[in-house]
């Protein structure tokens, strides 16, 4: 996901997208741990990076709302 995409989503919109990152992260991180090969290798980079973005966002939103 893009960064503008993600301006466009509310805080409560991007903790569920979140949620559901985290919970594709575990299963490809069970895939990788148990050694069974991944479909999509860069699928894995890609999904951490958009919890990195979502995360970024959040604080910056919390970030906001404090000043």
């Amino acid at each position: 996901m893009k960064k503008k995409d993600l301006k466009k989503i509310s805080p409560a919109e991007l903790g569920k997208k979140l949620d559901e990152l985290k919970k594709e992260m575990m299963k490809y991180n069970a895939q990788v741990s148990t050694g069974a090969p991944s479909e999509n290798p860069g699928k894995i980079r890609a999904v951490k990076k958009t919890i990195a973005r979502i995360n970024t966002m959040l604080h910056k939103n919390q970030a906001k709302e404090v000043s």
